[in-house]
């Protein structure tokens, strides 16, 4: 049920923001031993997060094959993130581009786009340390997202973001407390945690103003492209071809992660808070129930 929420004032967020930013900042150039040797024997995803746990081709699969599984599939979120990541910069220069640069709300923007700019190349040292390819999205995904920066605006925009960032913030969460997982994964999972919190804050602040002022006539095509934007980034978390580098048959794969329940359960689990606040704000809704739904962002 929609309700309205309180529409913070964007100038005293932002400054808060910029104090925070400033008062807590990593540079994983320098706060990441990237020179630290990879453990033997620790995965790099939680096991039960793994997209085929749990089914027939899981128990076929000897201990090291799901250890390297979690290794690929770690590329492929971390990859996959990068994109996003830089869909996100290109929507946020966007904005910057046609607003006042004197405004605190603007600089925190940018502040925000240089935090993505150094978590962009940390993901990209991370795939490059644990030696797998950077996946990124399927090509045809990859093609489609040009159109983001150009289609996206309003809540919608900012909703994107927040998919994106909160459904890898709560895998990131419990792999970073993870003993199991490797140091380097943790480390970097602690590191952009700690930074996307703020830009969640900015992103949520940005949606509810936003809702404020769309008309009957708007909010379908905002729930329309927030719906499909979102359907796209969790289906494409993990490439294909992350199951063909270990020995696996990709379209196989591929189809038995899609329809494997404890992989659902792990997407609908990852997105529990934010779905509850775009919910609250009125952003689920007709005409994007299907594409929540083939999202297994809804049951």
């Amino acid at each position: 049920m929609t309700r309205p929420l309180k529409v913070a004032d964007r100038e005293k967020t932002a400054e808060r923001l910029l104090n925070s930013s400033a008062d807590k900042f990593y540079d994983p150039e320098v706060d990441i031993d990237w020179a630290a040797p990879l453990v033997d024997g620790l995965r790099y995803t939680p096991e039960h997060r793994c997209s085929l746990y749990g089914t027939p081709l899981w128990d076929r699969m000897s201990e090291d094959q799901r250890i390297e599984l979690s290794k690929h599939e770690i590329a492929s979120i971390a990859s996959v993130g990068l994109w996003f990541e830089i869909l996100l910069m290109q929507m946020l220069l966007k904005e910057v581009y046609r607003s006042d640069p004197t405004t605190m709300h603007v600089q925190y923007a940018l502040t925000e786009i240089a935090d993505e700019c150094r978590h962009s190349t940390m993901f990209a040292r991370m795939v490059d340390k644990i030696g797998c390819p950077p996946y990124g999205p399927p090509a045809h995904v990859h093609r489609l997202g040009r159109l983001l920066p150009v289609i996206g605006y309003g809540p919608a925009l900012y909703g994107s973001i927040l998919v994106a960032e909160e459904v890898l913030d709560r895998l990131q969460r419990e792999t970073m407390a993870d003993e199991t997982v490797q140091p380097l994964v943790r480390m970097v999972n602690r590191i952009h945690v700690l930074e996307e919190a703020r830009h969640v804050r900015f992103a949520r602040e940005e949606v509810v103003r936003g809702m404020a002022t769309v008309s009957k006539a708007e909010l379908p095509y905002q729930r329309w492209l927030l719906a499909t934007v979102a359907m796209f980034i969790t289906r494409s978390i993990i490439n294909p071809k992350a199951y063909k580098a270990v020995g696996l048959d990709a379209a196989e794969a591929h189809r038995a992660a899609l329809g494997n329940p404890a992989w659902q359960e792990t997407i609908r689990w990852s997105g529990e808070r934010i779905m509850k606040f775009l919910d609250e704000v009125g952003l689920v809704g007709k005409p994007g129930t299907r594409a929540w739904r083939r999202s297994f962002l809804l049951p």
